[in-house]
């Protein structure tokens, strides 16, 4: 998914989520003007069916080799678009093997089709009158669909403006630059932090993507998640002890 053209067909106006959270962030303020202006490429060809099946294809490898899976996908339908729900069903397992999909992004392949003409995955313009979270629920239904693939749907797909991938490792490890944490947060506190970000989480997001590539891998390859806590227990011959301030 690009993210070097400017914006174009978002659910929101920028100019006020920038002025929204540069009045309510500090720090995100900062990141804002120093770095480059957000830009989203919301595309308008793929439908969401076939949003979702190249995200099946890149699921767990690398962007080269994903690449050119895809195109072997693709190949396999007609006017140069990839294979129908309808033609993704009569394709045979074997076929999609050969082209480089592994047994269990077959059987996803094949679930997304299902789904796609059950009505289950909607059509573009449907998608666009159903809530965040009516989509999550709908589309994490599809084998191998999980709520990233589908916060991602949202954002360079469809625009919308208040997406925080709380589970997305670029996010995570972005927000600890900027906020100078030396450990990854935990979703929750992701989450929770997050609120004062809210209607533009998707901005804020974008952001912390910058924040983490502004870093560099050499900075943040040494940030962790966070070192499980150890109890503080005494010991005294041999046995555990509780006396006074110690943890229970």
């Amino acid at each position: 998914m690009t993210i070097n053209t400017p914006p174009n067909n978002l659910a929101f106006e920028l100019d006020e989520a920038v002025r929204h959270l540069s009045e309510r962030d500090e720090t995100l303020r900062a990141l804002i003007a120093e770095t480059v202006p957000f830009q989203i490429d919301v595309a308008d060809a793929q439908s969401p069916y076939e949003v979702l099946m190249e995200s099946i294809v890149y699921q767990s490898i690398s962007g080269k080799a994903a690449a050119t899976i895809f195109a072997r996908i693709k190949a396999l339908g007609t006017d140069e678009r990839p294979p129908s729900p309808e033609q993704m069903l009569k394709i045979a397992a074997a076929k999609l093997r050969k082209a480089g999909l592994s047994g269990a992004k077959v059987l996803a392949m094949k679930d997304l089709a299902k789904k796609a003409l059950s009505g289950v995955v909607p059509m573009h313009e449907e998608a666009l009158k159903l809530s965040d979270e009516e989509l999550v629920e709908r589309l994490v239904s599809v084998r191998g669909i999980g709520a990233w693939t589908v916060e991602m749907f949202l954002i360079f797909r469809l625009g919308r403006p208040d997406v925080l991938p709380i589970h997305d490792l670029g996010v995570k490890k972005g927000w600890s630059v900027a906020y100078g944490k030396k450990h990854m947060p935990k979703p929750k506190e992701l989450l929770e932090f997050g609120e004062r970000w809210r209607p533009y989480r998707t901005v804020a997001s974008w952001y912390m993507w910058r924040a983490f590539e502004r870093a560099g891998y050499k900075v943040t390859n040494k940030i962790r998640s966070r070192p499980l806590r150890k109890k503080n227990n005494r010991k005294s011959g041999g046995k555990k002890e509780r006396g006074k301030g110690s943890q229970l």
